[in-house]
Formats: structure tokens, sequence, C-alpha cells
């Protein structure tokens, strides 16, 4: 079984690391990849540079064993489609479980994704809900849900796609929207951010302003 996590990660926080390690807990899972994108589809471009974002990932992952980097949208031309990573590591892993890690609020604008639902047929879905968050499913999401959900995890082990599991467990409340703006206003240690990532982020004095 394969388990990657996609995002901007601008920057990596406690909680994708908590929403991983239920991932990697739940499923019993190996390897996680962190799988950062470099030209977003869907939300603005990070303000600061893949270099620092790589950085931080390897000293936020590094005391854990089981999760690792996949750059391989870094390493690719234009917008990061995720339809196109998921054909890759298809066609890489043919017979394997992939499970695709993803927040609520991806979730409920999967239906906007770039061939969102070619993308159900190469990969199970695993939503992972923050504090406050709900499920606000459209009509075209509320059919994938109707057929596709499982609230068997042992499921998504025994088919190699198609499934969609809502990932139970502890909650952590971080948004790196938050954390940004936060840090634009206080050089204190953010409470929601891995130690060594606070401290990469004062070395180098990042998300001090707009610029």
């Amino acid at each position: 079984m394969i388990a990657i996590f996609g995002g901007t990660f601008d920057p990596v926080h406690l909680g994708h690391l908590n929403m991983a390690s239920q991932c990697v807990n739940t499923f019993n899972l190996s390897t996680l990849y962190f799988m950062p994108c470099a030209l977003p589809a869907h939300k603005a471009a990070p303000g600061i540079t893949t270099a620092h974002r790589i950085n931080m990932l390897n000293a936020a992952i590094a005391p854990y064993p089981h999760f690792a980097l996949d750059l391989r949208e870094l390493n690719r031309s234009g917008p990061s489609y995720s339809l196109l990573s998921l054909q890759e590591l298809r066609a890489e892993h043919p017979d394997t479980p992939i499970l695709f890690l993803m927040g609520m609020d991806s979730f409920n604008n999967l239906d906007k994704w770039y061939e969102w639902q070619a993308i159900t047929q190469l990969c199970h879905i695993v939503v992972y809900q923050r504090p406050g968050q709900t499920c606000n499913p459209n009509k075209a999401l509320k059919s994938y849900i109707s057929n596709a959900h499982t609230e068997a995890p042992q499921q998504l082990a025994t088919h190699n796609f198609g499934k969609l599991y809502f990932l139970p467990g502890e909650t952590l409340d971080a948004a790196s929207s938050t954390i940004r703006e936060q840090l634009k206003k206080s050089n204190k240690n953010n409470e929601l951010l891995p130690e060594p990532v606070s401290h990469y982020i004062k070395q180098h004095q990042l998300y001090q302003s707009d610029d």
C-alpha cells in the first residue's frame, strides 16, 4: 500500500504531521510520501522558494521513520495536477493500493479539480477532518460518496482504487495560511510548528512580510 500527501506545505506544521501519522497508524503503512506541489492548480503560488519548503519538510519529517518526500511535482514544469502524479504512480505500481490523503477543505472542492473523476479511478481518497469542518458536497460529490464511501479501512487494502475513507482520530486545528499571518505579526515560536521548522523560519527570516 502506497500513501501520498500532497500540498504546498507553506509552511509544514504539526497539523500536517498529525494528519499523516493518523493515516500511517490507521493503515499500518510502511511509508507515507509528502508530495509538495510546484504551482498549485487551486491555490495561490507559495510565497517562499521551493528550496525553503523542501528544507522545512526534511527538518519536520526527520524524526518520523515512516515519512519520506516525493519531489516529482517539483521536477515537472507547469501546474501541479494531481492526476499526472497519480497516473505516474499507478504506472509504477500497477497492482498496489494507492492512498491519496487530503483535508476536508480540499475534498469539498474535489469536483473542481482537473479530471477529478479520473483521479478516483487511480487511488483511494482518504479525508482528514479538522475541528469545525464539515463535509459539504455538491451533487457530483454526493454521488461519488454514495458509491465509494466505506467505514472499513481493510477495504482499501483489498482494492487498488475507488474507495473513500474519512479518517478518524485526534484532530489538531492548524492551517498554514493562519500560521503565516501569525508569523508576520510575531517573532515568537509558533506552537503549531515543529521546533526544527520554527528554528529554520527564524534563521532565514521567512514570512516576515508580504514581499
